[in-house]
């Protein structure tokens, strides 16, 4: 009998992981704490004192304010609403056009839809799968507002190189951190390089509000405009005297005070979550640098790397051809998913599907306003790394999360080796995968 798990034989391990759960005891007692206020949320759309949100609301900005090094921080209600405010803060017009990722959640490439904007899909780097300042160049025109940059899994875009390419063409570099914080570049922290960054506290990031994003920005009247289009800007300008009321209207994007109590407590933990997530990841390449079809992505040392996900190059010609979706069936047999992702195991092929091959780039289905639909191009092929990378060669997995203890990432290691040492009969056997 074969003893790979793929084919009937034993697996490495069959208990699920434990969950990664950063709430404890600290949450739940500033949660009680406002609950008892009585007061879980205290915005006016008004030009008023309150305009700004409630205390814990505004002690948590000034607490991401002072991580991340920046003059302002503002609160919204998740990192979609954070892209499509810092969109509108930067003056998206209907034609505009956005250089956007196409190796990223939606909302990044979505947001300056909503303001009439064009996204403009370019290729990746093959290594950090963050947009290419070369591929940036080529897609920029007359047109071209701002550029989007992901930190994509953890790792930061060659920022050096973007902002210099932003400053000659004199365009707005909106940084989008969702899977990034704490992470740096050469010294400086993610989301305070650019005009603006986005965080998210989406619940299934390195911390969370359950839902929940943060603005970031040095700049007095982006954060103003950002402030604006959060909360109703449009009943504010004439009270608070401002002139520059384009695209200042009708948003709630706002944070609750239950949500910022929760943010409060969460940023505390986040250096030490983070360095857990790391310690794992050089444990695991360390480990798995030997296998000879395998890229464990170690990023310079210039860039701290926070690992939403750890990813991992895998060549088929150097594996006797074998594509890397049938390889991960038999590594997935080995190591089952975790509590809470029972159906889901902690490691797949790819990311997300390029964004520009959705139904939505695919048809065209948006309203840009003066803008010829048969100028856009979200044709297949267009960015060919990215592609080469969801489809053939890119392994992301999650086994580096706090939550896995130093026994659960040897288990991890010994599946990978176990598939590695019955090769021959994968390779004999693929078809049956």
């Amino acid at each position: 009998m074969s003893k790979l798990a793929i084919f009937g034989g034993k697996a490495v391990r069959t208990k699920l992981f434990d969950p990664y759960n950063t709430i404890g005891v600290e949450e739940r007692k500033a949660v009680d704490e406002v609950l008892k206020s009585g007061v879980l949320s205290k915005y006016l759309g008004s030009w008023h004192p309150d305009f700004f949100g409630g205390p814990k609301v505004q002690e948590h900005e000034k607490l991401w304010s002072e991580k991340v090094g920046v003059k302002h921080s503002i609160s919204v209600n998740s990192n979609t609403s954070g892209l499509i405010t810092a969109m509108g803060a930067i003056g998206i017009k209907p034609g505009d056009e956005v250089i956007v990722s196409p190796f990223s959640m939606s909302a990044s490439a979505i947001a300056p839809i909503f303001w009439g904007g064009v996204p403009v899909f370019v290729d990746i780097d093959e290594t950090n799968f963050c947009i290419s300042p070369k591929s940036i160049e080529k897609r920029i025109t007359e047109r071209t507002k701002a550029i989007l940059v992901v930190h994509i899994f953890g790792h930061s875009a060659q920022m050096d190189e973007i902002m210099e390419i932003a400053n000659r063409k004199g365009l707005y570099v909106v940084e989008d951190v969702a899977q990034a914080p704490s992470g740096m570049y050469k010294g400086r922290h993610l989301g305070s390089i650019g005009h603006l960054g986005i965080f998210s506290l989406n619940y299934h990031k390195h911390i969370h509000t359950g839902e929940g994003g943060i603005i970031t920005t040095n700049d007095n009247r982006l954060a103003e405009r950002c402030q604006l289009i959060r909360n109703h800007g449009e009943t504010v300008v004439e009270a608070k005297g401002v002139d520059e009321i384009d695209n200042i209207f009708g948003f709630n994007f706002r944070m609750t005070e239950i949500e910022s109590a929760i943010g409060i407590e969460q940023l505390k933990k986040l250096d030490v979550l983070v360095e857990q997530r790391i310690k794992n990841a050089e444990y695991l390449s360390s480990n798995l640098q030997s296998i000879p079809y395998f890229d464990v992505c170690i990023p310079p040392t210039y860039v701290k790397h926070n690992y939403y996900q750890q990813p991992i190059r895998y060549f088929a010609d150097k594996n006797q051809g074998l594509h890397r979706d049938k390889y991960l069936k038999a590594i997935s047999a080995e190591i089952p998913s975790s509590v809470m992702r029972e159906k889901d195991p902690l490691i797949a092929g790819g990311y997300v599907k390029p964004l520009y091959l959705q139904p939505i780039y695919q048809k065209k289905a948006f309203n840009l306003y003066n803008y010829n639909p048969n100028n856009l191009n979200y044709a297949k092929g267009i960015c060919p790394v990215v592609e080469k990378m969801h489809y053939h060669e890119l392994i992301t997995h999650e086994f580096m999360r706090p939550s896995m203890s130093k026994s659960d990432l040897d288990q991890v290691i010994e599946a990978f080796f176990k598939v590695d040492k019955y090769m021959d009969e994968i390779i004999a056997r693929q078809d049956e995968l």
